[in-house]
């Protein structure tokens, strides 16, 4: 059995121990300890926009239900029936009205959980059952708080404060809600959805991984530039060559980006310029935003232009483009990502339709970009099995000892939001272990 000394062990600044990636009994004990207590997206509230719609997920490896009550509140709750432990919903999403029906036995709850009839009910008549766990309906999870639309979820009935969790980092989320002129986004279809044969870490820390762009992605991005070039370069660019060109860029250009890191894991590429920030304006979008916040908050909010921001442990959103990603951990070294695009209420159309370009192109299973990324994940995941190191290095840019409790902002290449992030890893996966 794991202690607390181990878990720290694996971790030391400049290097962490290949058996965070490998290891099934680290894994079992992230899910165990990591995602009960830290805070984690479940999903949008507009999934779930009338009384009675549910939309099914998980929170590590725990199946929940996203859910509106009749009170017009979002709650999530542990898909599971509390008499025979039952999956109460196994469509992906739906209305199931006032109430939900177990398939099995026909026990029925309230959208809120609580428990509303059990057939031939005398049956328990003088048995205690009204004293029992099962008697208060499906169990809800720790905490839920719906943040600007985003819904997160501490699995922990006791721990960090959503507020404490995040702290500033919740700017990004406030950016790419504000893009919208109504200040409100909605969900723009279901995600899109793609199995990696890795574990999950490994597709959070490479969305901060700026040294790898002009590396990996000179099959697809490379190929795509060079084609532009020998057509002769021609105006306006198509927005294929917007989206895939910066990919491209050297590495001054994500060295001057920078990275910001916020406490408990969370940071972003993109404090001073991205990949995003030359897209071409959309007729109509800055005269709404003006409408909407004035010229000056509108230039102020267009002028935010972060690359990826990643919020520990297993999301990652991009305010420019209006996309998160969920990083879906179900086992060492299986990962289902799932890409959401958001349509930004109030706004043209045009911009959702560079959004799910975007997603495509990149994101997809059919993508030109994303393969890049895959191959190289699953080749690192086949090379830790290898016994010739232990070790994994991730000192780029450490010069001494770090203290992640402050903001940061440094060189856009430094892998300090990797450090950032497994600094978080330890203390999320020990909290409850000292507590034990």
């Amino acid at each position: 059995m794991r202690t607390v000394s181990d878990i720290t062990a694996l971790y030391t600044g400049p290097q962490v121990h290949r058996d965070v990636y490998t290891s099934p009994d680290i894994y079992r004990l992230e899910m165990e300890h990591l995602f009960a207590n830290a805070w984690v997206f479940v999903g949008h509230e507009s999934q779930t926009s009338k009384k009675g719609d549910y939309f099914t997920t998980q929170i590590g490896d725990q199946p929940v239900i996203q859910v509106r009550h009749s009170d017009g509140e979002i709650y999530v709750l542990f898909n599971r029936c509390p008499h025979k432990g039952t999956k109460i919903a196994i469509d992906r999403d739906g209305n199931t009205g006032k109430f939900f029906r177990c398939p099995y036995h026909a026990w029925s709850f309230k959208t809120n959980g609580c428990l509303l009839a059990i057939p031939l009910k005398k049956g328990y008549e003088e048995t205690g059952f009204s004293e029992s766990e099962s008697a208060k309906g499906m169990t809800p999870v720790g905490a839920v708080k719906n943040y600007r639309g985003f819904v997160f979820a501490r699995l922990a009935s006791d721990g960090i404060d959503f507020d404490e969790f995040f702290g500033d980092s919740l700017s990004s989320i406030d950016n790419m809600v504000d893009r919208s002129p109504a200040g409100r986004l909605e969900i723009a279809g279901p995600p899109l959805r793609y199995m990696h044969k890795c574990n999950w870490k490994m597709l959070v820390e490479n969305q901060t991984d700026t040294c790898h762009p002009m590396v990996a992605h000179e099959s697809s991005a490379g190929t795509a530039v060079k084609i532009w070039k020998e057509m002769g370069n021609p105006e306006p660019r198509p927005p294929a060559m917007e989206i895939i060109a910066p990919f491209m860029s050297p590495y001054e250009f994500f060295e001057k980006m920078g990275i910001r890191t916020w406490p408990n894991g969370h940071g972003h590429t993109g404090v001073h310029h991205s990949i995003h920030s030359d897209y071409s304006a959309v007729p109509g979008y800055f005269e709404a935003l003006c409408e909407a916040h004035g010229e000056e908050r509108a230039r102020e909010i267009l002028d935010e232009n972060r690359h990826n921001t990643v919020y520990f442990p297993n999301i990652m959103i991009k305010g420019p483009i209006q996309q998160l990603r969920n990083f879906i951990p179900l086992g060492p070294n299986k990962t289902l990502v799932e890409s959401y695009i958001y349509r930004l209420v109030g706004a043209p159309d045009q911009l959702l339709s560079r959004t799910a370009m975007y997603n495509r192109m990149i994101n997809a299973p059919t993508s030109m970009v994303g393969h890049d990324d895959l191959e190289m994940y699953e080749r690192a995941q086949e090379g830790l099995m290898s016994n010739g190191m232990e070790w994994v290095n991730i000192q780029r840019l450490r010069t001494g000892e770090e203290d992640f409790s402050e903001e940061t902002v440094e060189n856009g290449t430094t892998e300090r939001q990797m450090r950032n992030q497994f600094d978080a890893w330890v203390k999320f996966m020990t909290v409850s272990m000292e507590e034990a």
